[in-house]
């Protein structure tokens, strides 16, 4: 049922959202040089690999010039219309196409990059027993995750020691408990964490 209403739902919204993908694939070609998408691989179901869309709100190979992790709102890498997207995070639309695909979901834990998920622990793994998703408790309680590594001295340290497993001990939270209805009321809830 889960995936029907995935499907669903990614399917009016890139309908729907169209016009504001166009818009903002406009702005950021004229805000900087490169392409409008992001591609990275990260981690899905099943601990298999796939390939995640965003807007790409950072100067072009800015993964090899700095950390995986994006700290404070002051990143050098981040370019103007990027500010902008990221805050109301319109770079994760994109994402639709993967939910769309069947590579993610709506809800469930945001997929990891490779060298993150070498580091969970057996316990840790059972995060990839699910389609990661573009929300979910963790995505909520963490929206501010870029300000919380800004303040810290060692931002790769804090995030794997601190963050990673609060967000891990989260996921579990919507894995244990998976529903139409905490589907629903995920959504509802990031909805509203975004806009109020």
């Amino acid at each position: 049922m889960i995936r029907f209403f995935d499907i669903l739902l990614s399917c009016i919204g890139l309908i729907v959202l169209f016009p504001i993908f166009l818009m903002l694939s406009i702005w950021i070609k004229l805000d900087s040089k490169g392409p409008v998408f992001y591609k990275q691989n990260r981690v899905g179901r099943n601990n298999v690999d796939f390939l995640l869309y965003k807007f790409r709100s950072m100067i072009t190979d800015a993964d090899k010039k700095g950390l995986l992790i994006t700290v404070g709102g002051k990143d050098p890498r981040i370019t103007k219309s990027g500010y902008f997207i990221r805050k109301y995070k319109l770079d994760e639309l994109p994402q639709l196409i993967n939910v769309f695909m069947g590579d993610m979901s709506l809800v469930g834990p945001r997929p990891e990059v490779r060298k993150y998920v070498d580091m969970y622990n057996d316990e840790q793994r059972k995060v990839l027993s699910i389609r990661p998703g573009i929300t979910d408790y963790a995505s909520i309680e963490y929206m501010d995750e870029n300000r919380i590594l800004g303040e810290s001295q060692d931002p790769e340290k804090s995030y794997v020691e601190v963050i990673m497993p609060e967000k891990i001990k989260l996921n579990m939270k919507y894995i244990e408990n998976q529903s139409l209805g905490e589907y629903i009321k995920i959504i509802f809830m990031t909805i509203w964490k975004i806009f109020v």
